[in-house]
This record gives C-alpha cells, structure tokens and sequence, in this order.
C-alpha cells in the first residue's frame, strides 16, 4: 500500500472518530436536558397548598376517626368538646364553611360546649353576646377529595373603609402563552434537526466504515504474489534484513560488568595469541564448494571478498561465485556475483572501491559493481586477444590517475588491461623459456609486484621454478622473461609468492618468500636491476623454512610488522611466525575449522591485525593475531642482524648451487 492511500485511510479514521465524539456528546447533552433539576421556588406554592389543606382537614386517617366534622355555616359553630384555631397563611383565613376571606373578616373565636362567648367586631358595635349551646345529632359524612387549588377562588370583596384590596392574577397570562408555545416549538424544532443531523452522522459513518474496509480489504493471491514479486519489494526486504543482521550480529556485550577483571584462560587450540574472530558460511553459495583466492576491502575494513570454484553437483547454479563478506553480519554475505565459469582470482580495485576484478578458470576476467546486480558489468572476450588458459593471478597496479590491472594465465601469457575497456588488452606479452624441454610456454600459477614498482615482476610457475620479468624495455633487460635469472629451490608447483612491503625505516622490500607443494616455504633475496646476468645463473634461496607436514598454499608477509609472516597448508594449519624469534618454528601454530586444507591468506589493509583464511570446504576464517600485529622499534633493526646473519652463516639452511642435498632446519 502506498503512503498516499495510508494517508487517506488514516485521515478517514481520524474524520470518523471525530463524528463519533460529536454524536455522543450530544446525546450526553440531550440526556442532561430532559433532567433537569426542579427549582426550589417552582415547588415553593405547591408545598404551601399542600400544609394548608392539610391544616385545614386533616389527615385522612383523623377524618375517619371522627376528630374532626365539617361545621355549619353559620359562623362560630364549635365542634363537638374541641377549641379549634385556624392557622392564618399568606394573609388568608378559612371559616367553618371552608370558604377563604380577608383576616380582617373575623377575629378568633374561643368556643365551649357550654356556655359559648363570640367576640366579634365591625363597625358599630362592640360587645359580647352569651349564649347556650345545646349538642345536637350529626348525620354520616362521606370522604371527598378535590384538588382546591384548581378552583378558581371567588374573590370576596367587602367594602369596608378598613379594607385595602390588591388585585391577585389567577389566570395566566397572554403573553406567557405565547412564550411557552414558542418555546415548546422551538423545542420541537431543535429535536428534528438533532435527528436528523444524528442520521446524517450515522450514514457517512456507514459509509466510511465502508471505504475503510474497502481499502484495507484482503488481498487475492494474485495480488499477494505480484506484490512479493516486484522488485522494489524484493529490494526493500534486502536491504532492510541486511540492517537488522548488522545489529543482530553486533558482537559487543551489553551487559558486561567493569568491576570485574578479564577472563582468565581461553582456548587453547586456538593458539597462545591468535584468537578465532568469525566464521563466514551460507550451505546456499559455499556447499561442495573451495574458496580459491580472497581480498580486503581498500575502503571499508570490515569488508572481505572470496571467490569460488564449482559446484559439480548444482548444475543449475552458476559455475563460479564472488561472496563480500561484512563482519558485522554472520548469517549471509553481504553482496553476491556470479559468474559462467570458476573464479580462481579476486581482486578490489583499491582506486575504486566499488568495483570487483576477477579471473577465471575459462580466461575470461570479469568486472563486477557493488552498485548494480549479480552479473558482471565488464567481461573480456573469449578469443585469442585476451587469456584462453586459466587465469591464477592478478594485481592493479599504478595511481590513482594511472593504473593497469595486470594478469596472467597457464599459457604464460600477461596482460594489461585498462579498467573501464575489457574489450581487448592495451598489452599483451608471451613468457617463454628456451630452456624448457618439451615447451617453451611457462605455466604461471602466481604473480607479485615490488611496491613502488610498475614494471618489473616475478611469476612463480608449475615446475617450481620463479622468474623476473619485464612490462617494458629498459636499461640492460629486454622486455619479456629473463632468461638466465632462474630462482632455484621448489621441486613442485609454486603456490604462492611475495615481495616484503615497504614500510618503517629500513627497506626490505628485495626480500620476498615463496610457497610450494613440496612442504616448503623460502626466503629469497631478488636480483639487482641494475647488473642483469648475462648468462644462465641459478639464484638459490636464502633460508627454507621445512615445518610444514602438507602442501602449503599461501604466505604472506605481515603489513606492519617486518619479521612476521604467515602460512597456511594443506592440513589445515595457520603458522605465524617471527623471524626475529625464531628461524625454525613458527612463532604460533593454529588448526583452522575441522582442519580441512586452507588454500589461501590475506591479511587486511588497515593494520595487520586480523587475517582472512580461505578453506577447501567453503569457509572463510577471520583470526585476529592481537599484540603480535604491532610492531616494536627495535624490530627493523633486529630484522637487519637476521637477515645479515642468515646470508652471513654461508647459506645454513638454502640450496647451495649445484648441490642437491639440503640442510633442513627444525627437523
């Protein structure tokens, strides 16, 4: 549902909850009003009627008893043994005959069943007149009851110079009337509006209930799966799980207690000082699958690239995978590529951090974006302009304005490439040797540059040989292999090679080491530039390092520290060393994962302290070295004597020239 339609839902709910309110304060108000409390002063008269009936007749209950009898009309009539005194209320009196005069009509009268004295008084006279009184039969009475106040009351009236009369209104009023019927209309009124505004209420509530349920209505299952099928749906759901996995994977400990000391202990197979950071793994990309080369992000540190080979028992999945690993989220990569054919070499571009070489097994190299979909964005064509073997190693090389990415591939061929035309390569070389016996192609299985070099390189190659080669022509070298420089040592396949990067005070970056499946890893000290050899001249290694009991597929030099490397082989071993520790055991010895064959190391760019480890089983290993990363001062200086003590001994532990026996250290 878009923002807008939520918008006009949530602005309906809101209209319909308001008519709602609106409803039912009126009806609260209605309600008040048809209660309405009685005034004291309305009941007041009623009240006064009702003391003075009651004064005057008695309770239903005295009548009955015979207390009280009706008198005659004639004033002064007594009562039968009972002095009777009428109250006077509102100015009014009542006679034995239960006719109301003014309070000046008669004075209180004192009766006696005997002798009876009236007073009396008017005008003329003034005097007492005594006489007896003889009882006499009543006959029976019959209980009427009549609401007097109804009545209207014939207005006695006695001209009498002592008398003031004041009109008294009995009838109501004209105009109270006309006030009353209008207001009784007004009423009537008030009440048809009210409802018929509560039916107006009452049908747009009806009716916005109606769109409500309208627009939220249940969605078909057509139109569930179109909407799960779109692809801003598909894009939103990938890009907000990544964000959740980040925080979910979020290795800080919220609740750790600083009051405490650290742990003691830890575990031991990890290593004395190399400690298991993370373990990347997804059975959808890495299942029967081998990582064949890895990368650090030049950018984004906690970024790692991995390649892979086949899958042979998918053969609905694509051949090769490219997987950029976050640290910060565990459960699936963070990008994933793919490609028609094994991926044997990887590479960030470190000018351009979103863009991703890799190499392989057909000899295509493809370019993939972070920024766009699975499939390459760039790839070189299949023809005999480009690699037709396959491609097992790669370097950019050059500055940010300037740079090539160079490649090369079994058939010993080298090429350079402009990273924004694949089309064709801008230089392309053929490595030969004519020493060779049954060919003259030199199989290359990897490549390295010397920092702050461009064009001068060397290649390690399948009969174990390594070789120096140039880009260009230049002073004393023809472009092409150097053709009687040969470094001699390996008697198998080289897996790995070099150059010892240029960093601190002292530069060592003539020195480079080598792997291969003989079990050995060598130290090797690169020729001059400047004195080419003029005839066939076998460079021996300067040290063999022979702790391996596998093949060993990689090594590295540290980036920060000078004496550090690290291996890893085929039993599934990390050695770091330290020359300045010890030439003959590494320094520390880990067993990675199972212990399944590690294929390759790749230490990160920033500073050295966490390595990437690639597994024949399809696991990408991070492992962080700690204290062992930073370097002392004094290390380039004990460096020096290592090295120098190492050349000086007389070859101790490298393959002397022509001489086939080997003297193997730590054995």
């Amino acid at each position: 549902m878009s923002d807008k339609r939520r918008q006009e839902i949530e602005t309906k709910r809101a209209k319909l909850a308001e008519l709602r309110k609106a409803r039912a304060d009126r009806q609260r108000a209605e309600s008040e009003r048809r209660t309405p409390d009685v005034p004291a002063a309305l009941s007041n008269p009623r009240r006064d009627v009702d003391d003075l009936v009651n004064a005057l007749v008695g309770s239903r209950s005295g009548m009955d008893s015979g207390e009280l009898t009706p008198s005659s009309s004639m004033p002064g009539t007594p009562a039968m043994g009972h002095h009777i005194s009428l109250p006077v209320h509102a100015a009014l009196s009542m006679s034995g005959s239960g006719r109301a005069s003014r309070q000046s009509d008669f004075q209180p009268e004192r009766l006696s069943l005997g002798n009876t004295y009236v007073g009396s008084s008017n005008s003329a006279t003034d005097n007492v007149i005594e006489r007896t009184m003889t009882p006499r039969s009543f006959p029976d009475l019959i209980d009427i009851e009549q609401e007097l106040f109804e009545l209207p009351h014939k207005e006695r009236v006695i001209y009498n110079k002592e008398v003031q009369t004041t009109f008294v209104e009995t009838e109501p009023s004209p105009d109270y009337e006309d006030e009353l019927r209008q207001r009784i209309m007004r009423e009537r009124d008030a009440d048809a509006e009210r409802a018929a505004r509560d039916q107006e209420l009452e049908e747009e509530s009806v009716k916005l209930e109606q769109e409500i349920e309208q627009e939220i209505r249940e969605l078909s299952e057509e139109e569930r799966a179109s909407i799960l099928a779109a692809p801003e749906f598909l894009d939103f759901v990938e890009q907000s799980s990544k964000i959740v996995q980040r925080a979910l994977n979020d290795g800080y400990d919220y609740i750790r207690d600083y009051t405490i000391g650290a742990e003691a202990g830890g575990d031991e197979s990890e290593g004395k000082r190399v400690k298991r950071v993370c373990e990347f793994w997804d059975e959808r990309y890495g299942k029967n699958r081998s990582i064949t080369d890895l990368d650090w992000s030049p950018k984004y540190p906690e970024l790692s690239v991995a390649s892979y080979n086949k899958n042979p028992a998918a053969l609905n999945e694509p051949d090769g995978i490219v997987a950029v690993w976050n640290l910060h989220m565990l459960e699936r990569p963070e990008f994933v590529f793919h490609s028609q054919s094994d991926v044997l070499s990887i590479t960030f571009s470190p000018f351009h951090s979103n863009l991703i070489f890799g190499g392989t097994y057909s000899g295509q190299i493809l370019l993939w974006d972070t920024r766009s979909k699975h499939l390459p964005v760039l790839k070189t064509p299949l023809s005999a302009t480009g690699h037709t073997h396959p491609v097992y190693a790669m370097q950019m090389v050059g500055t940010q304005n300037a740079h090539n990415l160079i490649t090369s591939s079994t058939d010993g061929t080298v090429c350079s490439w402009l990273v924004d035309m694949l089309a064709q390569p801008q230089e392309t070389q053929e490595l030969v040797h004519n020493g060779h016996n049954k060919t003259s192609e030199v199989a290359i299985t990897t490549l390295d540059f010397p920092d702050n070099e461009t064009t001068t390189f060397w290649v390690g190659t399948e009969e174990g040989n390594v070789y120096q080669a140039n880009r260009y022509d230049r002073a004393g070298a023809k472009a092409g292999l150097n053709q009687f420089d040969v470094y001699k040592g390996h008697h198998g396949p080289v897996t790995g090679l070099h150059f010892h990067p240029l960093v601190g005070p002292v530069d060592f970056s003539d020195l480079f080491l080598t792997s291969s499946v003989d079990w050995t890893v060598k130290l090797w000290r690169s020729k001059s530039l400047a004195k080419p050899s003029t005839a066939t001249n076998l460079v021996p290694p300067l040290y063999s390092f022979d702790e391996s009991d596998d093949y060993v597929y990689d090594v590295k030099w540290h980036p920060a520290h000078p004496a550090v490397f690290g291996t890893v082989d085929g039993s599934g071993k990390f050695d770091l060393w330290n020359l300045n520790t010890d030439t003959e055991v590494p320094v520390v010895s880990t067993t990675v994962g199972t212990g399944r064959a590690i294929n390759k190391l790749q230490w990160d760019r920033k500073e050295g302290r966490r390595a990437a480890l690639g597994g024949s089983d399809g696991r990408l290993y991070i492992y962080d070295i700690g204290d062992m990363a930073l370097p002392r001062e004094s290390e380039w200086t004990d460096m020096q004597k290592t090295v120098a003590s190492i050349v000086g001994g007389g070859q101790p532990n490298g393959a002397a020239e022509g001489d086939p026996a080997r003297i193997v250290a730590g054995r």
